[in-house]
């Protein structure tokens, strides 16, 4: 199976990249599956309705969210109305909408996608997210009740994620880190058959910071003052992805590698899929 994740969306600049470059990512390697991150979609915090749905259009089966899931107050309702909108599975109890979901695939296959969030370094501090993974896990088994499992684990810190991929290792498909919005070069399967990256990298402008017009960053760096809101930067995105081929008995990962298209960062395609045309 194809499973293709692309990095969190920031603002008007990332969604256009989206709208660009995933209806031909799709059908030049025609995946089975995709999955964005659009935590930062709407002007940099949260997402609208009209944004997901926007994803949807542009070719993704879910989307996965974050620290800012509800930065846009409307999310609260209309999370409840999308099955494929996923907030951190490990929300505390109460929270609107859910942290996971069996998508089908228009092979007649089905993937678990889970959205979980570390609690070092970011706020807000959420329930732990190792049990509250590991429930969904045993909820639905690789390779029994799904053909493959992607867990986005939304995470400041690197060792956590880390931590998360071992723990997990040979439970599933794909964990994959967001939320840094730099992508990291350790892309890898696992030694008991998942692929993990630390960070996927965001789908925005990188001449910025992390996703942000470099002004109001540098002032409050240097004068430690906050003069006006942070702004997404609106030159040309990079659209950041990553591509897992999996075993079709197993679940587990065959192959791992990241995608890059457009912007500054230099491109990258996936090797062992020929291209479809």
């Amino acid at each position: 199976m194809r499973l293709i994740f692309v990095g969190d969306v920031v603002g008007k600049s990332g969604r256009e990249a989206v709208a660009r470059d995933l209806p031909l990512i799709r059908e030049r390697y025609r995946p089975d599956l995709v999955v964005v991150n659009g935590e930062n979609a709407a002007h940099g915090f949260g997402i609208t309705e009209e944004i997901f749905l926007g994803l949807l259009a542009a070719g993704a089966d879910a989307v996965t969210l974050g620290n800012h899931a509800f930065d846009q107050r409307e999310a609260l309702i209309f999370i409840e109305r999308h099955p494929t909108l996923l907030r951190p599975v490990n929300w505390p109890a109460g929270c609107p909408g859910r942290g996971a979901a069996l998508v089908d695939t228009s092979s007649g296959r089905r993937v678990l996608v889970v959205s979980a969030m570390g609690r070092v370094m970011i706020e807000p501090v959420l329930d732990d997210p190792f049990p509250a993974v590991a429930r969904q896990l045993d909820l639905c088994p690789l390779a029994h009740e799904c053909d493959a499992i992607l867990i986005d684990f939304h995470a400041e810190a690197s060792s956590e994620k880390m931590a998360m991929g071992h723990f997990v290792d040979g439970r599933a498909s794909l964990v994959v880190g967001t939320h840094t919005h730099t992508p990291t070069a350790d892309h890898q399967i696992l030694s008991g058959g998942t692929a993990y990256m630390t960070d996927v990298g965001m789908t925005g402008d990188y001449d910025s910071v992390i996703g942000m017009d470099k002004a109001e960053p540098l002032n409050r760096f240097l004068r430690k003052l906050p003069v006006e809101r942070f702004r997404p930067a609106e030159g040309p995105a990079t659209l950041c992805a990553v591509a897992v081929e999996t075993d079709d008995r197993t679940g587990l990962a065959l192959a791992v590698a990241p995608i890059r298209l457009g912007g500054r960062l230099a491109p990258a395609e996936v090797p062992f899929w020929p291209p479809m045309t």
